[in-house]
């Protein structure tokens, strides 16, 4: 018994050396000038993690405020979007976050998701104010299972009155059935007059806008709010979007799954992301930056301490 504990132990070990230690997230200060590019970086092992939320939500609206933290205690290891639906009382609706719950809703046996719901990389819906702890655990889940992604970096820069997003490079790891996608968050979103809403007078990463390039025909499948445009180079080297700048913004580009592959039903899959920010950070990244090793060293310990009594 004892030899089997121990080999489960390595084994754990051995997993958390494969994993790759999480970076800083990249962020640039809100005054930073943006006449040159600005390069998100190269990247790719961010994990995709949605919230559904509402600005009616109680439970919503007092989470909010403490993801912003989590956000950025993750650092690079999450990018975390807050969509919000159009359902004629959210004081956002924006048509990109729709847009993004009902390609969720393609890959669920759902046919509708409660707030707040948290879903890591298209998973199992986490449902409520108490459903971080999951969310933690199919984040590190994820991360252990997950043996390469594709490579992707953009830049971002001043047009004359807008900002562009562009592909800089990406090294796919398929090219099938799937689709490269632009997503512009907007931070601390006021709230507009004539919305007596619980929670503060801001929301936190409310996606904005969307373009979806489908990597197979080349072709813009899908966008909203933003400007879309795509070379004969294709979406992988020319894929490119043209925004409004809010005060503080973040731009996510995912690799993954085509959402016309998810209506005939072919798995989700998002295979690389990566993300740039232009806001103020909300608090010291480096504190959960090392989760999985905590996480993981308690495991061994707590089976250790199991084998001997065996």
């Amino acid at each position: 018994m004892r030899k089997q504990f121990n080999r489960v132990c390595c084994s754990l070990l051995l997993a958390l050396f494969l994993l790759p230690v999480s970076s800083t997230a990249k962020v640039i200060a809100p005054d930073t000038p943006l006449s040159e590019p600005v390069s998100s970086g190269l990247g790719g092992r961010t994990l995709v993690v949605e919230e559904i939320t509402a600005t009616w939500c109680p439970s919503c609206a007092e989470i909010d405020p403490e993801l912003a933290g989590v956000a950025d205690g993750h650092g690079s290891r999450i990018a975390l979007l807050a969509l919000h639906p159009s359902d004629g009382e959210d004081a956002f609706q924006p048509a990109a976050s729709q847009h993004r719950i009902d390609r969720l809703l393609l890959t669920k046996n759902v046919d509708a998701f409660s707030t707040p719901t948290f879903v890591v990389e298209g998973g199992v819906p986490r449902v409520g104010y108490d459903a971080w702890t999951d969310v933690q655990r199919d984040i590190l889940d994820t991360e252990l299972r997950r043996q390469s992604t594709s490579e992707l970096e953009f830049l971002v820069q001043q047009t004359s009155e807008r900002l562009e997003a562009s592909i800089q490079q990406a090294n796919l790891k398929a090219e099938q059935n799937d689709q490269l996608t632009f997503l512009v968050l907007q931070h601390h979103k006021p709230m507009p007059d004539g919305f007596a809403h619980p929670g503060g007078p801001h929301r936190d990463r409310v996606v904005v806008g969307i373009a979806e390039c489908h990597l197979a025909t080349g072709n813009i499948t899908f966008a909203s709010n933003v400007t879309a445009k795509v070379g004969l180079d294709g979406c992988a080297s020319s894929f490119a979007i043209e925004f409004d700048e809010p005060d503080a913004w973040s731009v996510v580009l995912i690799h993954e799954t085509a959402t016309d592959a998810l209506q005939a039903g072919q798995p989700v899959e998002t295979f690389g992301a990566v993300e740039l920010a232009k806001r103020e950070r909300s608090s010291d990244d480096t504190t959960q930056s090392v989760a999985p090793w905590v996480i993981g060293g308690l495991s061994i310990l707590s089976l250790m301490a199991i084998a001997r009594k065996k």
